[in-house]
C-alpha cells in the first residue's frame, strides 16, 4: 500500500477520503519502521566539477517527484524544477501507466539551473545529501517499484561523467552504510507530468505523505546548505501558493 493517494487526471485534485488518511498515516507508521531512510547528511564537494554555460538541465528521479520537486524548488540558482516521467516512451508518459511499474519510466524532476550560480556537481551533492536515500534499490520510503528507483539522466557525457565520478567518491569514503544504488541512464527523454502534480509539496504542505516523507528533506536542506536554500520556492505556476 502507497501512502500517495488515487489521483484523477480529469479533476486535476488528489482524492482521498478522512478515513483514507487516516489509514495511510498508520500504514506510513508501521511500513517506515521496515523500510526507514538513511537521515540527511552534508556530503563532500565532488572532485570532478562540470564546465557549463548558460542555462542547464538536470533530470533526477529519486523516487516520490513530489519530494525532489520541492527540495529543488528551494535552491538558489535553480530558475525550474518540474515533475515527470523519463525512461520510457511518450505513449506512457502518465500517471495511470507509470504507477504500474510497468513502462520503464522511473518519477523524475527535471532542474532548469544557471550553473553560474550552481554548478551541475553541486546540484548532484544536494540530490545525493538531502534528496532521497541512495541506497535502496527499486523504492524510496513507502514508495516501492522501478518507478520509484534512484536514477539520474544525464543530458550529456559531461553530466554523465561527472555523476558516475561522484557517485564513485562517495562510495570510495563509505558516505553510506551500503553501496549507492543510483543509476546512471543517459539518452533518456523527459515528459513533464499532469498539472495537478506539479508544486505539490509547496501547495499541500500538510497532506499526510508530504508530512511523514518529503518535509523532513526540506528541513535537511535548509539546516544542512543554508547558504544554497531560498525561503520562497520557485513554482511551475509562476505564483506562491494559495
Amino acid at each position: 500500500m502507497s501512502l500517495k493517494p488515487e489521483r484523477s487526471g480529469r479533476s486535476g485534485v488528489a482524492l482521498a477520503t478522512v478515513a483514507g488518511l487516516a489509514l495511510m498515516a498508520g500504514a506510513f507508521s508501521l511500513r517506515g519502521l521496515a523500510h526507514a531512510e538513511e537521515p540527511g547528511r552534508r556530503l563532500p564537494e565532488a572532485a570532478v566539477t562540470a564546465k557549463e554555460i548558460g542555462l542547464r538541465t538536470a533530470t533526477l528521479a529519486g523516487g516520490c517527484f513530489w519530494g525532489v520537486q520541492g527540495v529543488f524548488q528551494h535552491v538558489r540558482g535553480v530558475r525550474q524544477a518540474v515533475s515527470g516521467y523519463a525512461g520510457g516512451d511518450a505513449a506512457d508518459a502518465r500517471y495511470s501507466a507509470v504507477s504500474t511499474g510497468g513502462t520503464g519510466h522511473a518519477e523524475a524532476v527535471r532542474v532548469t539551473y544557471d550553473p553560474a550560480v550552481i554548478r551541475y556537481d553541486e546540484l548532484l551533492r544536494i540530490f545525493f545529501s538531502v534528496a532521497l536515500d541512495p541506497t535502496q534499490v527499486n523504492r524510496q520510503g513507502p514508495d516501492s517499484g522501478p518507478q520509484y528507483r534512484s536514477a539520474i539522466f544525464p543530458a550529456d557525457a559531461e553530466q554523465a561523467a561527472v555523476a558516475k565520478a561522484y557517485i564513485a567518491q562517495l562510495d570510495a569514503v563509505h558516505a553510506y552504510a551500503k553501496p549507492i544504488a543510483t543509476r546512471i541512464e543517459p539518452g533518456a527523454t523527459f515528459y513533464p507530468a499532469e498539472g495537478y502534480h506539479q508544486d505539490f509539496m509547496a501547495s499541500h504542505p500538510n497532506h499526510p505523505y508530504i508530512a511523514a516523507n518529503d518535509a523532513p528533506k526540506l528541513r535537511d536542506l535548509q539546516a544542512l546548505f543554508p547558504e544554497r536554500t531560498t525561503p520562497e520556492p520557485t513554482l511551475v505556476g509562476g505564483r506562491p501558493p494559495a
